[in-house]
């Protein structure tokens, strides 16, 4: 085997095929596990927010939950744990529906809702009080408050660390590697035995995970600018 050429795998169809589909299934289990974190990490925030406390130690548990048990644990414990202990025809069922993205899909999404919760959390709380008593001040209710003054400012204040996470969870979405989800890594993995041009290969993954990241952290300052009006003039 000749030295370092890029060629013998950009170059070959099957491998060129694998690494799109690799992209594909990544920006799949990506958009299914931060719609999922996101829609969960809403109401927890509003279960937090809500003037009834009853709920606050049970988030607070779950919270502390994902963000201290490793999400490659979360993710075997899905795949390899709660999976096994499914009913026959539910199992079938996702075996037979790509299960691995799935579940891939499910434990990046409910760890990463620990985050986002977090996230919202924060920038709700770093509004000022004064801002609630003018609200209400003004007519609102308390639901309407939230809804048109508090939460706007709150999102705008946790768009960097959502931003963050969002790369963070984009990353985290190679450990699906280990559930056996046919992910960029994977692929990657896959062409290094096929090929056994282990640096190239590994190369090419490592520019496109970069080349991913600094899209989605473009993005993210773009509607952070976007967000603040006083950024936005200022630029």
């Amino acid at each position: 085997m000749s030295g370092f050429d890029l060629s013998a795998i950009l170059g070959n169809p099957e491998y060129a095929a694998m690494l799109l589909h690799g992209i594909e299934m990544t920006f799949i289990i990506y958009a299914g596990s931060w719609t999922l974190a996101m829609t969960l990490a809403l109401l927890l925030l509003g279960i937090r927010l809500s003037p009834f406390r009853f709920g606050d130690p049970l988030v607070a548990a779950y919270v502390s939950y994902h963000r201290n048990v490793p999400t490659l644990v979360q993710l075997m414990l899905w795949y390899f744990g709660i999976f096994t202990l499914m009913p026959n025809g539910v199992a079938t069922w996702l075996a037979s529906h790509n299960a691995e993205a799935i579940f891939a899909v499910i434990g990046l999404g409910l760890c990463q809702a620990a985050y986002f919760s977090e996230d919202l959390r924060s920038g709700v709380r770093s509004v000022g009080p004064g801002q609630m008593q003018a609200a209400r001040a003004l007519g609102h209710g308390y639901v309407s408050a939230m809804r048109f003054v508090i939460m706007p400012q709150g999102v705008r204040n946790a768009l960097p660390p959502l931003i963050n996470h969002s790369v963070s969870l984009f990353k985290n979405s190679s450990l699906a590697v280990v559930i056996g989800a046919s992910e960029l890594t994977h692929a990657v993995k896959e062409i290094e035995n096929l090929s056994f041009r282990t640096f190239e290969i590994y190369l090419i993954g490592t520019v496109l995970y970069l080349f991913f990241s600094l899209v989605i952290m473009s993005i993210g300052a773009y509607l952070s600018m976007r967000a603040d009006p006083a950024r936005s003039a200022r630029a």
